[in-house]
């Protein structure tokens, strides 16, 4: 689907939908209260295997990023779109994979981008990403991610939080 036609559901803080908007729309006026799926693929070192997003990318080009992202389109779950955007991204079949839920935030709880389900998926292949997404990537442990990232290593906004939230377990709790 092109980006300018995508529509995502708006939500309330208690994450119940009170309309829809478009893509573009989101984005101009700075809104969070969308929601988004992220997964981590993490293999039996512990390492997360990271991607670095493709130039022609309209937010975050050339950054680091969370192993697979996407938006929740207007009608789906959160389990739909990560189902949609794992097939899109990595090629990966959810029923074949082992995926648990790591969490579920809000913007108003943990000042992430949008309201977000965040997933784990254990295995030790690297993914057959889509070229279109991603440029190359890196299986880092989540305390070497963090040095680079603190060094400058341009990343998508949330990824650093994630990353200390559910694998360097600083500050946060209650997820």
């Amino acid at each position: 689907m092109m980006q300018d036609l995508e529509i995502f559901d708006i939500v309330d803080e208690s994450d119940c939908v009170i309309g829809q908007k478009k893509r573009s729309e989101i984005y101009s006026q700075g809104l969070c209260n969308f929601r988004v799926v992220n997964a981590f693929v993490v293999n039996s070192l512990g390492q997360l295997w990271i991607p670095r997003r493709s130039a022609q990318k309209r937010i975050f080009p050339l950054c680091l990023d969370v192993s697979m992202g996407g938006h929740v389109e207007s009608g789906e779950t959160y389990e739909d779109a990560l189902q949609r955007e794992l097939e899109e991204e990595l090629n990966l079949n959810l029923n074949m994979v082992n995926t648990h839920l790591l969490g579920y935030l809000t913007p108003y709880q943990y000042q992430v981008s949008a309201f977000m389900k965040v997933y784990e998926i254990t295995s030790d292949c690297e993914p057959d990403y889509n070229k279109n997404d991603f440029i190359e990537s890196f299986w880092l442990y989540p305390s070497d991610l963090i040095e680079w990232l603190n060094k400058g290593e341009p990343a998508k906004s949330d990824l650093i939080k994630l990353v200390q939230m559910f694998y360097i377990h600083t500050k946060y709790t209650n997820i």
